[in-house]
């Protein structure tokens, strides 16, 4: 089953495509101004999603790969119902896997009538990405709404319908555990995808804020976890091994930014007991409400700021010689 079926049917979305592509792709000079969008560019967001509810025939869902994989749904436990999870997607430049990550995994929680909310933190600035800080930003913008959270990559979708994404009572809950991933699998691996309390990441002061370009934030985290007395656990009695997941990541076409600038590999090295959602500087530019094939994610433009005496590799290596006067 090939998880990009939809993109058929994009074809015939042309301008209204070509419309929502700029809105997630667009930069903002490192000191410009913020700017809201024009009424014409929200009345066309709204008509690509009015557009794009129109199709719902595409074969992709979860239910697809309950018969192919012969893969039976158990019975969550109940009292899901009585709890909310915030999907937190850090998210920048993957406007095609978010066309099928937001519908897959709408109808796969609600296959286990899980209440959920998408919760897609866009990264609008033109520093280097940074995943970390834009999941304190996912916490502390779903927090109001819901009681536990998944840090979710939007290149990972489960195939598994027995993963559950339950309220993890007991602590954190790695549902893309080693021995699943498609890709990592070293014992202390927390990426991809990961549940836990509100209360739980709290006391975690979520993640540093440091990890600007690609990787080792989960590792930093990982530690985190631990020091606050939180025991992680992981799917157990799952048999499909490295096929649990769809991993749409594209290596030639999106190049991982692993670069390391100025001190960035020591202090990358280190714990962090200074950083945390709590001490996170944002500005939330603006945000929409991006409805595919049914399922509904809250958009939430976000430029981040960064403290060049502090973390100078965080601009990109053109911009540099912005950083020289603070070194």
């Amino acid at each position: 089953m090939d998880i990009t079926c939809m993109k058929a049917k994009r074809l015939q979305l042309d301008a209204e495509v070509i419309l929502l592509h700029f809105l997630f792709h667009r930069r903002l000079p490192l000191h410009a101004d913020a700017h809201q969008p024009s009424k014409r560019r929200k009345k066309n967001f709204a008509n690509l999603s009015q557009c794009y509810d129109g199709y719902h025939d595409c074969p992709c869902s979860p239910s697809s790969y309950e018969n192919e994989n012969k893969i039976t749904i158990r019975n969550f436990s109940k009292q899901t119902a009585y709890h909310k999870l915030a999907i937190i997607v850090p998210f920048r430049d993957r406007f095609e896997e978010l066309l099928d990550f937001v519908p897959y995994m709408g109808h796969y929680l609600n296959l286990q009538k899980v209440s959920h909310k998408i919760f897609v933190i866009n990264q609008v600035d033109n520093f280097r990405f940074n995943r970390a800080a834009l999941i304190n930003v996912g916490y502390l913008e779903s927090k109001s709404e819901c009681d536990y959270l998944a840090m979710h990559d939007v290149d990972l979708l489960p195939l598994n319908p027995n993963l559950s994404y339950a309220y993890p009572s007991k602590g954190p809950f790695h549902v893309a555990a080693p021995n699943l991933h498609p890709r990592y699998h070293y014992p202390k691996f927390v990426g991809g995808i990961l549940l836990l309390t509100c209360d739980d990441f709290q006391k975690t002061r979520g993640l540093s804020n440091r990890y600007w370009g690609w990787g080792q934030e989960d590792d930093e985290f990982y530690v985190r976890m631990r020091k606050a007395g939180l025991n992680i656990s992981r799917p157990q009695n799952i048999t499909t091994g490295y096929k649990t997941f769809k991993h749409l990541h594209d290596s030639k076409k999106r190049r991982r930014d692993t670069s390391r600038f100025f001190n960035q590999h020591y202090i990358s090295s280190h714990r962090d007991y200074e950083t945390g959602f709590d001490t996170l500087a944002y500005e939330k530019v603006s945000q929409y409400d991006l409805s595919v094939n049914g399922s509904v994610a809250k958009v939430i433009n976000i430029r981040l700021s960064c403290d060049l005496s502090k973390t100078p590799w965080c601009l990109q290596k053109q911009d540099h010689n912005l950083a020289k006067p603070y070194l």
